[in-house]
């Protein structure tokens, strides 16, 4: 399989579970989320590391086909004691999507992609050093879509920001941008920290679609509805989605125009994405 060839392209919405929590990946799964990240850093303490493996080694076995492609496994960042267990965990149960934290670097990349030549990675940006080297990140191998880690980037740069986040739209510009020139999948934005505030939720989102990114991750249930709404596509642009992918389709592979604009693989993504959303 293509690693890149994974409904994952498309999701609008990530929920994150504990990887110490095996209770809770059903739950997640079928809570309506799109992706759901199994997370092995930040939600799990240095002494459970090796117990959130073993657990989610386990449930493994137990995940069908069709849940599997929906699963998103975030190692522990490159660098750290954890992450070659980590690596060695997702090369065993071929995990077909990897969250890499805190990248930095195209080597840190094409190295887990050596490793797990059928799995997409998603590589998150979370400081200065991994902005600073977006290009290259993002055109390493293997990789499906960026990811921004709104929180941690903000103390990496020593910021404090105000509600709406308007430090970071320089920052999250990037990520769209050189997702773009690197012609992978929109990028995924940043977690919104109020799971009751569904006014901030909202904003968040539709901020976030009208930037140009192609997802949110989520930390609670309750604010999947309100993100996978905030990115439904409307009537007019499923019409043009519709028109791109036939256009595609009618020219099998060759060069086309359409409204006067080059369809190229960017644009069939995105117009594949939005209709997949509008299922």
């Amino acid at each position: 399989m293509n690693p890149l060839e994974t409904t994952l392209a498309f999701c609008t919405n990530f929920l994150f579970v504990p990887g110490t929590r095996p209770d809770r990946f059903l739950k997640a799964l079928n809570s309506g989320a799109g992706g759901v990240i199994i997370d092995l850093e930040d939600a799990v303490g240095a002494d459970d590391k090796e117990k959130a493996r073993g657990l989610l080694r386990q449930a493994w076995a137990d995940f069908s086909d069709q849940q599997k492609k929906q699963l998103v496994i975030r190692i522990n960042a490159p660098g750290t004691q954890f992450y070659g267990a980590d690596l060695a965990l997702a090369e065993e149960i071929n995990a077909p999507c990897l969250l890499i934290p805190k990248s930095e670097s195209r080597d840190q990349i094409n190295g887990a992609a050596q490793i797990l030549p059928t799995t997409a990675i998603i590589p998150m940006i979370e400081t200065a050093l991994g902005l600073d080297c977006l290009k290259e990140i993002a055109n390493a191998q293997q990789v499906l879509r960026l990811a921004l880690g709104n929180l941690d980037l903000q103390a990496d740069l020593g910021m404090v920001c105000d509600e709406l986040e308007s430090e970071l739209l320089t920052a999250r510009f990037q990520l769209v941008f050189q997702s773009r020139v690197a012609e992978i999948a929109p990028p995924i934005d940043g977690v919104t920290p109020s799971t009751t505030d569904e006014n901030r939720i909202n904003t968040d989102a539709f901020r976030a679609k009208r930037m140009g990114f192609g997802g949110k991750l989520c930390i609670h249930p309750s604010q999947i509805s309100l993100v996978r709404k905030a990115f439904e596509p409307s009537a007019a642009e499923i019409d043009w989605a519709q028109r791109v992918v036939k256009a595609d389709q009618d020219s099998r592979g060759g060069a086309v125009k359409l409204d006067g604009r080059m369809i190229d693989r960017p644009v069939v993504l995105l117009a594949q994405r939005t209709l997949s959303q509008a299922k």
